[in-house]
């Protein structure tokens, strides 16, 4: 019997920002079996495969010659050829010096069908990140993209050097930092002005980007006394002088702060996102884990028996998804809610009981537990049964202030906290190896893990500003030995990346 042939997809991963993949390359990386992964690749694109998939590195170092590419085109046919869904995850764009042509040509002499999915090349990308427009009606009508460096099979160079000087336009130079003295010799020999402006991009996109500016005759020595090491895209025109009017990302209030995200970061990775919408380079090593706490009998009694509760009080999205959890365990559904009204602390836990299919009756105006309480109090008679899933180590204040108001409440443990396996070693690679410029803390929990996993040795965050989310998880700060510099004060993820922002532009909010 026949194997049945797979499929091999080139997608262009884009320049850095994991967020400039397409729609399509992004929904082909997630059905994937295997991905082949570059070296300029963003490593958060991985965590978007499928959790049957295999990612595999496969990245060349500058100057690699056949016998790598070689080996590279093997491994596609071999896995293609036991009928998987393979994935080329190329930086850039496959076809813009990506040797994705090289690829493609190898496949179809192999028989193995293939798709290519264009991404956003550095070349476009790096310079719009800058603030440098390739293209303006009054400096520059045309541009130029140059690959510097050729293959080692030419026995001499095809770049005419003297046509691009006098071309016009702007210049658009890839991989030329390691040969920059010669490119710039080409090019003043071949008659550009050396006062055309030009500028150094390294890490374009990234919250790590550096761009260093000046003339053609001296970008060369500017590059290297600001250090300047690839990838670099190397821009010369006109509309380098641009940069000071139109720069754009590396002034944004949080541009190249690592921030530390303390908590469970889950798809939709709303806090990370966040950040790097702000610039920052957000770094997760999460010091907590939720896992579903073992059915007891209380939790048994209390979840076939919901009809007995008027309230029901989420303060969570980790309390909603496992309240569901243990009813579906149960064999139960929502029908069991019926005549049941729901409240939830924030809006962001309402956003989670409505990928249930139910809707809160109470959500209050600001988040926390006391205004939880304060909108609570008028909703429930003496002697109304509250019920509150709970984690093991959540604090009791709600509970405590509905019980003072007549309320019976019962607090069954719905899902419990553990320290994941790896933090402690990736926490403490992290803070030896770099600088945190911002650590965040989003509840009590994962302050107290933070601290335990330290063993309470702050020395390697003397830097490091700390943010809270709210005034409880601050009161936990201040009570394992560190500073609150930054306290949000809209109570959310949003206020907290508010308040983050707001600090470094030296507002209050």
């Amino acid at each position: 019997m026949n194997r049945m042939i797979g499929k091999v997809y080139l997608i262009g991963a884009g320049p850095g920002d994991p967020g400039l993949i397409t729609t399509k390359g992004l929904n082909l990386l997630k059905q994937a079996d295997v991905v082949f992964y570059d070296r300029l690749v963003n490593k958060r694109l991985l965590e978007e495969i499928g959790d049957h998939a295999v990612a595999i590195y496969v990245g060349k170092s500058p100057g690699s010659g056949k016998g790598q590419q070689a080996n590279i085109s093997t491994l596609l046919i071999d896995q293609a050829s036991e009928g998987k869904m393979v994935v080329r995850l190329k930086g850039g764009d496959p076809f813009v010096f990506g040797r994705g042509g090289e690829e493609i040509q190898v496949l179809e002499m192999a028989g193995i069908p293939f798709e290519v999915v264009p991404g956003v090349t550095a070349s476009i990308a790096a310079p719009a990140y800058a603030g440098i427009p390739l293209t303006h009606r009054d400096h520059s009508s045309s541009f130029t993209v140059i690959s510097a460096i050729e293959s080692q099979d030419k026995s001499s160079s095809t770049i005419n050097w003297t046509a691009l000087a006098k071309a016009g336009g702007t210049l658009v130079i890839l991989m030329g930092w390691s040969v920059i003295d010669n490119v710039i010799e080409s090019l003043i020999s071949g008659g550009i002005a050396p006062s055309t402006p030009a500028a150094l991009i390294e890490w374009g996109t990234e919250p790590f980007q550096k761009t260093v500016t000046g003339q053609v005759r001296n970008i060369s020595t500017k590059g290297h006394k600001s250090m300047i090491a690839p990838p670099v895209v190397l821009v010369i025109g006109n509309v380098v002088a641009l940069r000071n009017q139109i720069r754009w990302f590396d002034s944004k209030p949080l541009f190249g702060k690592r921030v530390l995200i303390t908590r469970q970061e889950r798809p939709p990775r709303t806090l990370d996102t966040l950040l790097r919408n702000e610039g920052a380079l957000p770094i997760n090593i999460p010091t907590i884990n939720f896992v579903a706490s073992p059915m007891s009998k209380e939790l048994d009694t209390t979840m076939r028996n919901l009809g007995a509760y008027q309230w029901i009080a989420f303060m969570s999205t980790n309390a909603v998804e496992f309240f569901f959890y243990h009813m579906k365990s149960l064999g139960l559904d929502s029908r069991e809610l019926s005549g049941v009204k729901i409240c939830c602390i924030g809006s962001e836990t309402n956003k989670s009981l409505e990928t249930f299919g139910l809707l809160s009756d109470l959500v209050p105006k600001y988040f926390g537990s006391k205004y939880l309480s304060k909108a609570l109090s008028n909703k429930f008679s003496s002697g109304d049964r509250i019920l509150i899933p709970r984690t093991n180590i959540a604090p009791t204040d709600l509970s405590e202030e509905l019980a003072n108001l007549g309320a019976i409440v019962e607090q069954p443990i719905t899902y419990q906290t553990e320290i994941p396996e790896d933090s402690r070693r990736m926490l403490r690679t992290t803070l030896e190896k770099s600088t945190i410029d911002i650590i965040t803390f989003t509840s009590s929990s994962t302050v107290k893990h933070f601290a335990e996993l330290l063993d309470g040795d702050y020395s390697l965050i003397e830097e490091s500003l700390v943010a809270a989310i709210g005034p409880s998880t601050a009161n936990t700060i201040e009570k394992v030995g560190l500073k609150v510099d930054i306290q949000a004060s809209i109570h959310t993820i949003p206020g907290l990346v508010s308040a983050l922002t707001n600090h470094f532009l030296g507002r209050r909010i």
